[in-house]
Protein backbone atom coordinates (compact mmCIF):
# COMPACT_ATOMS: atom_id res chain seq x y z
CA UNK A 1 0.00 0.00 0.00
CA UNK A 2 1.43 3.41 -0.98
CA UNK A 3 1.97 6.01 1.69
CA UNK A 4 -0.25 8.54 -0.08
CA UNK A 5 -3.16 6.10 -0.09
CA UNK A 6 -2.87 5.73 3.67
CA UNK A 7 -3.44 9.48 4.02
CA UNK A 8 -6.40 9.38 1.63
CA UNK A 9 -8.08 6.70 3.69
CA UNK A 10 -7.88 9.03 6.68
CA UNK A 11 -7.95 6.33 9.33
CA UNK A 12 -8.15 7.95 12.75
CA UNK A 13 -5.98 5.30 14.36
CA UNK A 14 -3.18 6.12 11.92
CA UNK A 15 -3.62 9.90 12.04
CA UNK A 16 -2.79 9.92 15.74
CA UNK A 17 0.88 9.51 14.87
CA UNK A 18 0.90 12.80 12.99
CA UNK A 19 -0.97 14.42 15.89
CA UNK A 20 1.62 13.16 18.36
CA UNK A 21 4.55 14.50 16.34
CA UNK A 22 2.73 17.82 15.98
CA UNK A 23 2.21 17.91 19.75
CA UNK A 24 5.85 17.08 20.40
CA UNK A 25 7.06 19.78 18.00
CA UNK A 26 4.70 22.32 19.58
CA UNK A 27 6.11 21.56 23.04
CA UNK A 28 9.63 21.91 21.61
CA UNK A 29 8.72 25.31 20.17
CA UNK A 30 7.30 26.35 23.54
CA UNK A 31 10.58 25.28 25.12
CA UNK A 32 12.58 27.36 22.66
CA UNK A 33 10.39 30.39 23.30
CA UNK A 34 10.99 29.89 27.02
CA UNK A 35 14.75 29.59 26.48
CA UNK A 36 14.75 32.74 24.36
CA UNK A 37 12.83 34.63 27.05
CA UNK A 38 15.09 33.43 29.86
CA UNK A 39 18.29 34.09 27.94
CA UNK A 40 17.16 37.56 26.85
CA UNK A 41 16.49 38.42 30.51
CA UNK A 42 19.74 36.72 31.64
CA UNK A 43 17.55 34.56 33.87
CA UNK A 44 19.61 31.38 34.11
CA UNK A 45 19.22 30.47 37.79
CA UNK A 46 17.90 27.24 39.29
CA UNK A 47 14.26 28.26 38.95
CA UNK A 48 14.73 28.94 35.24
CA UNK A 49 16.46 25.59 34.80
CA UNK A 50 13.54 23.83 36.51
CA UNK A 51 11.10 25.47 34.11
CA UNK A 52 13.10 24.17 31.16
CA UNK A 53 13.39 20.75 32.76
CA UNK A 54 9.60 20.59 33.12
CA UNK A 55 9.14 21.48 29.45
CA UNK A 56 11.66 18.82 28.43
CA UNK A 57 9.84 16.24 30.57
CA UNK A 58 6.53 17.18 28.91
CA UNK A 59 7.98 16.56 25.46
CA UNK A 60 9.63 13.32 26.59
CA UNK A 61 6.24 11.99 27.68
CA UNK A 62 4.73 12.68 24.26
CA UNK A 63 7.63 10.84 22.65
CA UNK A 64 7.16 7.87 25.00
CA UNK A 65 3.52 7.64 23.94
CA UNK A 66 4.50 7.84 20.27
CA UNK A 67 7.07 5.04 20.63
CA UNK A 68 4.56 2.89 22.51
CA UNK A 69 1.98 3.43 19.76
CA UNK A 70 4.56 2.49 17.13
CA UNK A 71 5.07 -0.81 18.94
CA UNK A 72 1.32 -1.43 19.04
CA UNK A 73 0.37 -0.45 15.48
CA UNK A 74 1.18 -2.26 12.24
CA UNK A 75 0.09 0.37 9.70
CA UNK A 76 1.29 3.97 10.13
CA UNK A 77 0.67 7.05 7.95
CA UNK A 78 4.41 7.55 7.46
CA UNK A 79 7.23 5.04 7.44
CA UNK A 80 7.87 3.86 10.97
CA UNK A 81 11.53 4.80 10.68
CA UNK A 82 10.64 8.33 9.57
CA UNK A 83 8.26 8.80 12.50
CA UNK A 84 10.82 7.48 14.97
CA UNK A 85 13.70 9.54 13.56
CA UNK A 86 11.68 12.74 13.25
CA UNK A 87 10.52 12.40 16.84
CA UNK A 88 14.11 11.73 17.94
CA UNK A 89 15.45 14.89 16.30
CA UNK A 90 12.66 17.03 17.76
CA UNK A 91 13.42 15.53 21.15
CA UNK A 92 17.10 16.41 20.73
CA UNK A 93 16.23 20.06 20.03
CA UNK A 94 14.66 20.41 23.47
CA UNK A 95 17.39 18.35 25.13
CA UNK A 96 19.97 20.81 23.81
CA UNK A 97 17.81 23.74 24.92
CA UNK A 98 17.82 22.39 28.46
CA UNK A 99 21.54 21.62 28.43
CA UNK A 100 22.28 25.09 27.05
CA UNK A 101 20.57 26.75 29.98
CA UNK A 102 22.28 24.42 32.45
CA UNK A 103 25.71 25.03 30.93
CA UNK A 104 25.29 28.80 31.12
CA UNK A 105 24.90 28.45 34.88
CA UNK A 106 27.45 25.69 35.43
CA UNK A 107 30.13 27.47 33.41
CA UNK A 108 29.22 30.82 34.96
CA UNK A 109 29.11 32.88 31.80
CA UNK A 110 26.93 35.85 30.95
CA UNK A 111 24.45 35.81 28.09
CA UNK A 112 25.68 37.85 25.11
CA UNK A 113 24.04 39.08 21.92
CA UNK A 114 25.52 36.27 19.83
CA UNK A 115 23.95 33.65 22.07
CA UNK A 116 20.53 35.31 22.11
CA UNK A 117 20.63 35.71 18.34
CA UNK A 118 21.44 32.03 17.84
CA UNK A 119 18.67 30.94 20.20
CA UNK A 120 16.18 33.20 18.41
CA UNK A 121 17.07 31.65 15.05
CA UNK A 122 16.69 28.12 16.41
CA UNK A 123 13.33 29.10 17.90
CA UNK A 124 12.23 30.31 14.46
CA UNK A 125 13.47 27.08 12.86
CA UNK A 126 11.56 25.01 15.42
CA UNK A 127 8.39 26.97 14.70
CA UNK A 128 8.88 26.20 11.00
CA UNK A 129 9.04 22.50 11.93
CA UNK A 130 5.71 22.90 13.73
CA UNK A 131 4.13 24.54 10.68
CA UNK A 132 5.54 21.82 8.44
CA UNK A 133 4.04 19.06 10.58
CA UNK A 134 0.68 20.84 10.81
CA UNK A 135 0.46 20.98 7.01
CA UNK A 136 2.06 17.66 6.15
CA UNK A 137 -1.15 15.64 5.67
CA UNK A 138 -3.25 18.11 3.68
CA UNK A 139 -0.57 20.25 1.99
CA UNK A 140 2.71 18.32 1.81
CA UNK A 141 4.37 20.76 -0.62
CA UNK A 142 3.67 23.63 1.78
CA UNK A 143 5.13 21.47 4.54
CA UNK A 144 8.23 21.09 2.39
CA UNK A 145 8.53 24.85 2.07
CA UNK A 146 8.47 25.24 5.85
CA UNK A 147 11.08 22.51 6.19
CA UNK A 148 13.25 24.39 3.68
CA UNK A 149 12.90 27.57 5.75
CA UNK A 150 14.00 25.66 8.84
CA UNK A 151 17.14 24.55 6.98
CA UNK A 152 17.89 28.13 5.92
CA UNK A 153 17.59 29.27 9.52
CA UNK A 154 20.06 26.56 10.56
CA UNK A 155 22.54 28.03 8.07
CA UNK A 156 22.05 31.43 9.70
CA UNK A 157 22.76 29.92 13.12
CA UNK A 158 26.01 28.46 11.83
CA UNK A 159 27.02 31.84 10.44
CA UNK A 160 26.36 33.53 13.80
CA UNK A 161 28.26 30.70 15.51
CA UNK A 162 31.31 31.30 13.32
CA UNK A 163 31.16 35.04 13.97
CA UNK A 164 30.78 34.48 17.71
CA UNK A 165 33.76 32.13 17.93
CA UNK A 166 35.85 34.48 15.79
CA UNK A 167 34.94 37.31 18.16
CA UNK A 168 36.01 35.21 21.15
CA UNK A 169 39.44 34.47 19.68
CA UNK A 170 40.06 38.12 18.90
CA UNK A 171 39.34 39.06 22.52
CA UNK A 172 41.55 36.35 24.09
CA UNK A 173 44.80 38.24 24.77
CA UNK A 174 46.02 36.24 27.76
CA UNK A 175 45.27 33.05 29.72
CA UNK A 176 42.31 34.27 31.79
CA UNK A 177 40.16 35.47 28.86
CA UNK A 178 41.14 32.27 27.05
CA UNK A 179 39.52 30.11 29.74
CA UNK A 180 36.33 32.17 29.58
CA UNK A 181 36.41 31.88 25.81
CA UNK A 182 36.51 28.09 26.01
CA UNK A 183 33.58 28.02 28.42
CA UNK A 184 31.53 30.35 26.26
CA UNK A 185 32.32 28.41 23.11
CA UNK A 186 31.00 25.27 24.81
CA UNK A 187 27.61 26.97 25.25
CA UNK A 188 27.68 28.22 21.66
CA UNK A 189 28.26 24.61 20.57
CA UNK A 190 25.14 23.45 22.39
CA UNK A 191 23.02 25.96 20.46
CA UNK A 192 24.77 25.03 17.21
CA UNK A 193 23.97 21.37 17.87
CA UNK A 194 20.37 22.35 18.62
CA UNK A 195 20.18 24.01 15.21
CA UNK A 196 21.67 20.89 13.60
CA UNK A 197 18.84 18.80 15.02
CA UNK A 198 16.26 21.21 13.61
CA UNK A 199 18.02 20.83 10.26
CA UNK A 200 17.94 17.03 10.59
CA UNK A 201 14.21 17.13 11.39
CA UNK A 202 13.65 19.31 8.32
CA UNK A 203 15.55 16.76 6.21
CA UNK A 204 13.26 13.96 7.38
CA UNK A 205 10.19 16.08 6.58
CA UNK A 206 11.64 16.78 3.15
CA UNK A 207 12.05 13.07 2.48
CA UNK A 208 8.50 12.40 3.66
CA UNK A 209 7.16 15.11 1.35
CA UNK A 210 8.92 13.43 -1.60
CA UNK A 211 7.21 10.15 -0.72
CA UNK A 212 3.82 11.83 -0.44
CA UNK A 213 4.05 13.73 -3.70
Amino acid sequence: MGISSVFKRGQKKEDKFIALVIEQSEVAAEGLRLLEKLASASDTGSEAVEKMKAKEAEADEVRRILIDELHNTFITPLDREDLFTLSLYIDDILDYAYSTLRQIGLLDIGVDDHLVNMITLVRQATEEIVLAMQRLSANPRVAGEHAHRAKKLENEVEEVYRLAVSDLFRKAKDFKPLMEMLRRREVYRHVSNMADRANDAADVIGMVVMKLT
